[in-house]
C-alpha cells in the first residue's frame, strides 16, 4: 500500500530517471506497472526479503537509493545492507536499537540512513521540530493522527476499517504508553491505553469529535525534540477513532482475547490476534469506491516573546480517487519518496543515522507536500497569560 504511492510519486518525479521495484510476488508487481502505464522507467525484481542473500544482490545494484517499504521487521537487516553497501536509505519503521547501532558506520561511510519518515513517525516529527524550535520555552507537546474511514464510510458496528493490516493494529492495542500528565511521568501499561482515565475527545474541523488514545512513547520523542521531559507539563501522543471505538476494545483487551499466549482449540495452538484478524479482517475493508481520512494533528505550547502561545498544526488528507491512493498510502509513501529525493539532491544534507526532527528542512519538505496536494494549516494562539 505505501509502496504503491511512493512508486507512483518517483515515476511522476521529473529527477528520477529509473526505478527498481521489488516485490516477493512478480507478477502481481508486473500487472499493477503495467496497468499503471509506468514504461520503462520501472523496472520489477522478484525478491524474497527473508533471503539475505537475495536482498543484498538486489541492494549492490547500484541505486543512489532504497526506500524500504517492507514489514517493519526487515527494517534492520535492510538498513545494514544499504550502509554496507554505500546506499542512501530511507523507511517508514520506528527506529530499532540495531539500526540505532548503525549510526557511526553510516556516517563514515556518508551514507545518510532516514528512518520514521513516513507519516506518523514522519511528517508530525518535521512539524514538530519546526514548532518547538520557534518556542523560547516549551511547556506542552501533543501530537495525534488518524486513518480511519471518512463518515460516510464508517458504516460498520465499529466505525473502523483497516488501512494497512488488522494484526499490526491488534498489536499496537496492546503496547502501551509513556506520556507526561500535569508535570508526571505516566506508564500505561498495555491493557490500560483505552480506560477512560487515558481517553479524551478531539474537535477536528470538518471531521467531528473524535475520541483519542495513548499510543507509543511520548517521552523518547520529547527528548528527540531537545526537551526535558522533567520540566514539560505534558507531553503525549495519541491515536484518534470515532466515539465508542475505545469502549468496544476495552472489552476485547479486557476479556483477554489480544494476549500474547495461544489458547488451545481441539489440541490446537491458536495465535488469537491472528484469529481475530482473519476474522474480522474481511469485514473491516475499504471499497472500491470508498475514502479514508488520515488526520495529523500537533500542539504545542509554550512561551515565545515573554508571553504564552499555543500553536496548531493540522493535515486532513482524503483518498484521491482519481488515483485510487489512499490517504494513509499518500501520506506514507509520498513521504518516504520525497525523502529519498531530498537526500539524493542535497536537500537533506546530513549523513549517519538522521531523523526527521532535525535533519529534514521543514520549508522545501511541506514545499513538496503542497505541490502533491497535501496542505498544512497553522493556527497561532495567543493565551494572554503572563508566563
Amino acid at each position: 500500500m505505501q509502496g504503491r504511492a511512493a512508486l507512483r510519486d518517483l515515476v511522476e518525479s521529473a529527477g528520477v530517471a529509473a526505478v527498481v521495484a521489488a516485490d516477493v510476488e512478480l507478477d502481481s508487481l508486473r500487472e499493477h506497472v503495467r496497468a499503471m502505464g509506468y514504461g520503462a522507467k520501472v523496472a520489477c525484481r522478484a525478491v524474497d526479503a527473508s533471503d539475505g542473500a537475495a536482498l543484498e544482490r538486489l541492494v549492490c545494484e547500484g541505486f543512489d537509493a532504497v526506500i524500504d517499504l517492507l514489514p517493519s521487521p526487515f527494517a534492520p537487516r535492510v538498513a545494514a545492507l544499504a550502509v554496507r553497501r554505500g546506499v542512501h536509505l530511507v523507511n517508514t519503521s520506528y527506529v530499532s536499537p540495531e539500526m540505532l547501532s548503525l549510526g557511526p558506520e553510516a556516517e563514515a561511510r556518508g551514507v545518510a540512513v532516514l528512518p520514521e519518515f513516513g507519516m506518523d513517525p514522519g511528517i508530525d516529527l518535521v512539524l514538530l521540530g519546526e514548532a518547538v524550535r520557534g518556542f523560547d520555552e516549551v511547556t506542552d507537546v501533543v501530537s495525534y493522527g488518524a486513518g480511519i474511514p471518512e463518515p460516510e464510510a464508517a458504516d460498520n458496528p465499529i466505525r473502523y476499517k483497516v488501512s494497512w493490516s488488522l494484526e499490526g493494529v491488534l498489536r499496537a492495542y496492546v503496547r502501551g504508553a509513556r506520556l507526561v500528565r500535569d508535570g508526571a511521568l505516566v506508564e500505561v501499561a498495555p491493557d490500560r491505553q483505552f480506560l477512560a482515565e487515558h481517553v479524551h475527545e478531539v474537535e477536528i474541523e470538518g471531521v467531528g469529535r473524535l475520541e483519542a488514545y495513548p499510543n507509543g512513547d511520548a517521552v523518547r520523542f520529547a527528548e528527540l525534540l531537545g526537551l526535558d521531559p522533567a520540566r514539560l507539563r505534558s507531553a503525549a501522543r495519541y491515536s484518534m477513532r470515532y466515539p465508542g471505538h475505545c469502549g468496544f476494545w476495552r472489552a476485547v483487551v479486557g476479556l483477554h482475547l489480544l494476549d500474547d499466549a495461544p489458547v488451545v482449540v481441539d489440541g490446537v495452538a491458536v495465535d488469537r490476534r491472528r484469529f481475530l484478524a482473519a476474522a474480522l479482517g474481511p469485514q473491516l475493508r475499504y471499497a472500491a469506491r470508498e475514502r479514508d481520512l488520515a488526520i495529523i494533528r500537533n500542539e504545542v505550547e509554550g512561551v515565545r516573546g515573554g508571553k504564552r502561545e499555543r500553536q496548531v498544526c493540522q493535515i486532513v488528507d482524503r483518498r484521491d480517487m482519481r488515483t485510487g491512493l489512499t490517504a494513509m498510502s499518500r501520506l506514507a509513501g509520498f513521504t518516504a519518496s520525497i525523502g529519498a529525493q531530498m537526500v539524493v539532491r542535497g536537500v537533506i544534507a546530513g549523513r549517519g543515522l538522521l531523523s526527521p526532527v532535525r535533519d529534514v528542512p521543514p520549508g522545501p519538505f511541506m514545499g513538496e507536500l503542497q505541490r502533491r496536494g497535501i496542505a498544512v494549516s497553522r493556527t497561532v494562539l495567543s493565551i494572554g497569560q503572563e508566563p
